[in-house]
C-alpha cells in the first residue's frame, strides 16, 4: 500500500470524485467531511454527493456540451458519472437521477475504497501537505478566510435556490399531461396557461415576499440557477420566454401551445416526487404555496419539499488558478467544484477528477496536466484560468469554450460555407472525445474506456426541458 498521501477537504460531488480519482492511482487519501457533525442551511443528510438543487446532471447527446463532459468522465471511469447512469430516471434527453440512490452509491464507492479515510469533522484552514479544497458552495467562514488569506483574493458570493417538489398525487392530471418537447420522450408533466391565468399568477408572483437578506449580504444571482421571482422582475413575458417557455409542446387537448407552461421532472424512483423546472426560489413558505397553487393543475398541490436559497462561496479564479487548477500561491494546493468558479453538479465532478488526479500525480512526482483545448473539461479549466477577472462569476460548461471548427469552403463559390449546431456540433464531440481520450492515455498514462456515443439530441438545445 503506498505511503503517498494528499488530503481532500470536502465530500460533495467535486470532493467524492478527487478521492476516488486519486485513489485509482493508488494514493492514499484522507477525506475531510464536516457533516453530519456540522450541517449546512441547503443539506438534509451526512451522505456524500448529496443533491441539493436539481437532480438533473444535463442533457445527453452529441449536441449538447454536458454530453461531451458526460462522455470524457465515462471514458476514464469518473464516480459521478458512472453512479448517475446507475441511478438513472426518465427525463428525456437529460440525466436525471434518483437522488438518494445517487448519493448512496457515491458514499458506498467512497468509504469502502481500501485507500481512503474519511474523518468526520469540520477543516477549519487550508491543510498541510498536498491537498484538494472541495469543501464546495456552502464553505464555512473560517475555511473561506483562511483561503482568503492564502491566495490573497476576496471571496465573492452569489445566491442559489432550489425549487419546490411536488407529491403526484396532488397533481390535477384532467388538467395537466405527460410530455416531452418536440420529439422527446413523454418523461415530464406539463401544466398549461391562458393568458389570463399566466397574468394572475405573474400578479401574485410580483406580490410574493421575497428572500430577506440581512445588512451584510450582497444579492448576486448567478443567471443559470436564477430564482423564478428574480425572472420575473424581468418582466412579465421573461418566464414564459424562459422556464415556462410553450414551445414544442403541444396540448392535447386544444393542439396548440399553451400560452406558457409549467413543467414537472420525476425526483423518485417511484415517481411519487416531482420538481417543478426552472422554479428555483428563496419565497417565504407560505408564499410559495400560494404561488404555486396557481400553476393549473396544481391548485391542490402538496409540496412535500418547499425550494430554499443559500450561499454560494467562490474565488475569483482567474487571479488564483492556474488551467491545472493548482492555485498560484501554492502549487501543491488545488481547488475544485463551485469553490473553483464552477456551477453545475457536472462540471464539479469534472474539476473534482482533475484535482484529484492531479493531486495523485505530484504525490507520485510527477507534473500536473491540463487536458486538450478541444475536450470540453480542459475548455473548462483553461477559460477559470485565463477569464476576465473583472466581475468573475461561475461557469457553466458550453461550446464557446471549445475551439470553433475549420471554415469549409464551398467548392463552387470559394466562400466559407457556414454549418449549422446539428452539422458542427456531432463533429465537435468527437474530435473533443476523441482529444481527450488520447491525451489521458498518452499523457496521463490512465487506462481508457471508449464510450457508446450518446444518441443525439432531437431536440434543439434551448428548447431542452431540463
Amino acid at each position: 500500500m503506498s505511503e503517498r498521501m494528499i488530503t481532500v477537504v470536502g465530500a460533495g460531488l467535486a470532493g467524492s470524485e478527487a478521492a476516488l480519482a486519486a485513489a485509482r492511482l493508488g494514493v492514499r487519501v484522507r477525506l475531510y467531511e464536516m457533516r453530519p457533525v456540522r450541517m449546512t442551511p441547503a443539506h438534509r443528510s451526512g451522505n456524500f454527493a448529496e443533491l441539493v438543487c436539481s437532480n438533473s446532471l444535463g442533457g445527453e447527446g452529441e449536441l449538447q456540451s454536458k454530453g461531451l463532459l458526460q462522455a470524457e468522465l465515462r471514458s476514464v471511469g469518473g464516480a459521478v458519472v458512472g453512479a448517475a447512469d446507475a441511478s438513472r430516471l426518465p427525463a428525456g434527453n437529460a440525466l436525471a437521477v434518483e437522488r438518494d440512490e445517487f448519493s448512496a452509491r457515491v458514499t458506498q464507492a467512497v468509504r469502502e475504497h481500501p485507500l481512503i479515510e474519511v474523518l468526520g469533522e469540520e477543516v477549519t484552514a487550508v491543510p498541510e501537505g498536498i491537498a484538494v479544497i472541495a469543501s464546495g458552495p456552502l464553505t464555512s467562514d473560517a475555511l473561506a478566510a483562511d483561503l482568503a488569506r492564502l491566495t490573497g483574493s476576496e471571496r465573492l458570493s452569489f445566491y442559489d435556490a432550489a425549487a419546490p417538489v411536488i407529491a403526484f398525487e396532488s397533481i390535477n392530471m384532467d388538467s395537466a399531461w405527460r410530455a416531452g418537447r418536440y420529439d422527446q420522450s413523454a418523461d415530464y408533466i406539463n401544466c398549461p396557461f391562458t393568458k389570463d391565468e399566466y397574468l394572475a399568477f405573474f400578479e401574485a408572483l410580483e406580490q410574493a415576499r421575497a428572500h430577506t437578506p440581512h445588512d451584510w449580504e450582497k444579492l448576486e444571482f448567478f443567471e443559470g440557477c436564477m430564482p423564478i421571482e428574480e425572472i420575473a422582475r424581468r418582466g412579465v413575458d421573461t418566464p414564459r420566454f424562459g422556464p415556462m417557455s410553450p414551445k414544442g409542446l403541444d396540448n392535447p387537448r386544444t393542439g396548440r401551445w399553451p400560452y406558457a407552461v409549467a413543467q414537472l421532472r420525476q425526483e423518485d424512483r417511484e415517481g411519487r416526487m416531482w420538481s417543478l423546472v426552472g422554479f428555483q426560489t428563496g419565497l417565504k413558505w407560505g408564499d410559495q404555496k400560494a404561488v404555486v397553487q396557481l400553476i393549473p393543475g396544481l391548485e391542490n398541490a402538496e409540496i412535500v419539499r418547499y425550494g430554499v436559497m443559500h450561499r454560494n462561496t467562490y474565488l475569483n479564479a482567474p487571479t488564483v488558478l492556474e488551467s491545472t487548477l493548482q492555485l498560484r500561491a501554492d502549487e501543491q494546493k488545488f481547488v475544485a467544484g463551485v469553490l473553483a468558479g464552477t456551477e453545475g453538479y457536472l462540471e464539479s465532478a469534472a474539476t473534482g477528477w482533475l484535482a484529484g488526479t492531479n493531486a495523485a500525480r505530484l504525490a507520485l512526482g510527477l507534473p500536473p496536466l491540463t487536458p486538450p483545448a478541444e475536450s470540453m473539461l480542459g475548455g473548462l479549466t483553461r477559460y477559470l484560468a485565463s477569464a476576465n477577472p473583472k466581475g468573475f462569476q461561475p461557469m457553466n460548461v458550453n461550446w464557446a469554450l471549445v475551439p470553433e471548427l475549420p471554415a469549409e469552403v464551398n467548392p463552387k463559390t470559394g466562400k466559407p460555407r457556414k454549418l449549422g449546431k446539428r452539422e458542427k456540433r456531432p463533429v465537435m464531440f468527437r474530435r473533443g472525445l476523441n482529444a481527450f481520450m488520447a491525451w489521458a492515455q498518452a499523457e496521463a498514462g490512465l487506462s481508457v474506456t471508449v464510450p457508446a456515443l450518446l444518441a443525439q439530441s432531437t431536440a434543439e438545445p434551448e428548447a431542452a426541458s431540463a
